[in-house]
This record gives structure tokens, C-alpha cells and sequence, in this order.
């Protein structure tokens, strides 16, 4: 099930992906086996190009200064945003900018037989469910609460459950996108 486009992320039980002041803080308190089906190690091993947006990447390149930590991919990586940022020395990073949609082929190109990976932005990956380059959502659920922040994905999709599994503090749930979620009052199924 190679060369899908998938939306690979955490959220709170409330939704969010960050918090308002796009701190992960309360994900790194969780369990969970990196190892596990749908765990991380499985699923970056058939990942061969990412994609995220500003906020991810500043949030990433703070938080390498910060630990003198690597670029974490070895994979090339595009950043869509509308403002110059920073490199980080070592990473294959491109920086995009407009329509995710006019860049989506060269990612795809550079996947080759792997997945595009959304890493981060809810956003983002609403708008490639909007241009119908999103064909895959999976998400790990926290038994933890926000209340508010980043939302993780902010559009109206109809999805279809594929796997579920626990994985420690997670419940980790695979989707495939069908489509633009469009639903008529009194419809009924």
C-alpha cells in the first residue's frame, strides 16, 4: 500500500495537536511502544518524502537549537510557508510556497514507491484533503484534554475506519479519506 499521501499525527481526546501556544508538552508525558503496528519506527520506514507547514518546522528547529539534537529525517522535506525561515544545517529541507496541490507531484516524485508524510498542521492536511491528495489519516488519541489549540484538521471529511489498535496510553485509529464531508440535515442512514 505504497505511494499514499497519509496524515500521521497525535491528538488530544479534545482534538488538538498542540496547544495554544503550539507546546507538545502534554505528548511527551505519554506511553507508547515506537515499535507497536501502528507505532512510529513501522510506519517512518515506508515513508520517502514529508511535507509540513511553518508552524511544524519552527516548532522543530526551535526545539533542535534547543537540544542540539539532528535533523530527524532522512527523507527530503517541504515546508510550505509565505515567510523566510531558517535552515537547519544537515536537513534536505524546500521550501514551498502557494497551492500544496502545485507541489504535491514533486513530493510524490520523490517518495518514489514510499508514502508523503503530513507531519504536522491540521491545516495543511485539510488542504490537501480539499484537493484530494490526501488519501490517509492515522491517528494516535491521548487521554488528555486541552480545550483549546490546534485543531487537527479542521475540515469537514468523511472517513472510513481501516485498523484500530491500543498502543500504551494511545488509541491509535487508521482512515482512509473518502471524501469532502457533506451532510443534509433530516438525512438519515
Amino acid at each position: 500500500m505504497a505511494g499514499r499521501t497519509v496524515y500521521y499525527t497525535a491528538t488530544t481526546l479534545d482534538g488538538f495537536i498542540a496547544d495554544p501556544s503550539d507546546s507538545l508538552a502534554w505528548l511527551f508525558v505519554q506511553d507508547i511502544d515506537q515499535s507497536a503496528p501502528l507505532g512510529y519506527e513501522p510506519f517512518i520506514a515506508d515513508i520517502g518524502a514529508l511535507v509540513m507547514g511553518s508552524t511544524t518546522y519552527e516548532w522543530l528547529h526551535r526545539h533542535l537549537a534547543a537540544t542540539g539534537e539532528p535533523w530527524l529525517y532522512a527523507q527530503p522535506a517541504w515546508v510550505m510557508t509565505h515567510r523566510d525561515l531558517p535552515r537547519i544545517d544537515g536537513a534536505d529541507v524546500r521550501f514551498a510556497s502557494g497551492d500544496v496541490a502545485d507541489v504535491h507531484a514533486a513530493m510524490v516524485a520523490a517518495a518514489g514507491e514510499k508514502d508523503v508524510w503530513v507531519v504536522g498542521g491540521g491545516d495543511l492536511a485539510g488542504q490537501l484533503a480539499d484537493a484530494g491528495l490526501l488519501e490517509e489519516v492515522i491517528v494516535s488519541v491521548a487521554p488528555v484534554t486541552l480545550g483549546s489549540g490546534r485543531p487537527l484538521l479542521p475540515r469537514r471529511l468523511q472517513l472510513r475506519v481501516r485498523e484500530t489498535a491500543r498502543n500504551g496510553d494511545f488509541v491509535e485509529t487508521r482512515y482512509a479519506v473518502e471524501g469532502p464531508g457533506e451532510w443534509r440535515e433530516g438525512a438519515g442512514a
